[in-house]
């Protein structure tokens, strides 16, 4: 994998990019979240992202975006990238038939991004509040923590007190934290 390891703070810095990075760089700066970024080649999978993670200095969470057999419930999970994940578990603490991985379709629909970028910051295009927000309890001991920016081209550095105390409450979104077992 190809990274840019010039870091950028703000989307002055960012420069030229694309409509979803833009609109998610615009809103951080706009909440006057600190961020550091970083560009680098497609990466799709949380094994593609960890050369940013040496780059970043900070753990990649892992982003699944999955809703219930009817496609009536949505929700986003964020967890350690290096956990593995089993519908199960999750299903069972938050009282929900089993889950899948909701489509391309309604990730489209309800967090206005495609297959391979969903991260937090999606939830700004959440304007119908159908997504419920869900935190596995072992992501919230990092520091920081490296999200995409709606885009999986670019990655961010971002306290994870500044998600849960400014990003969130700018959005008027909830979470519910969830522990799941590691195998």
């Amino acid at each position: 994998m190809t990274v840019n390891t010039k870091v950028f703070r703000s989307l002055e810095e960012r420069g030229e990019c694309s409509e979803p990075e833009k609109s998610c760089l615009e809103f951080l700066d706009k909440t006057g979240l600190s961020y550091e970024g970083i560009t680098h080649d497609r990466a799709d999978t949380i094994e593609d992202c960890l050369a940013v993670e040496t780059i970043l200095g900070a753990k990649i969470a892992k982003n699944l975006f999955l809703c219930n057999s009817q496609k009536t419930a949505f929700h986003l999970l964020i967890m350690p990238g290096d956990k593995f994940f089993k519908t199960k578990f999750l299903s069972k603490q938050i009282n929900s038939a089993r889950l899948s991985f909701a489509d391309a379709e309604s990730m489209e629909k309800h967090l206005g991004l495609r297959p391979g970028s969903v991260s937090v910051f999606g939830l700004m295009n959440d304007r119908e509040n159908a997504v419920n927000f869900i935190v596995d309890k072992d992501l919230l001991k990092n520091e920081y923590i490296g999200f995409h920016p709606c885009l999986n081209t670019s990655t961010l550095k971002i306290k994870l007190s500044d998600v849960f105390d400014v990003f969130l409450p700018a959005l008027k979104k909830e979470y519910v934290t969830v522990d799941l077992p590691r195998e």
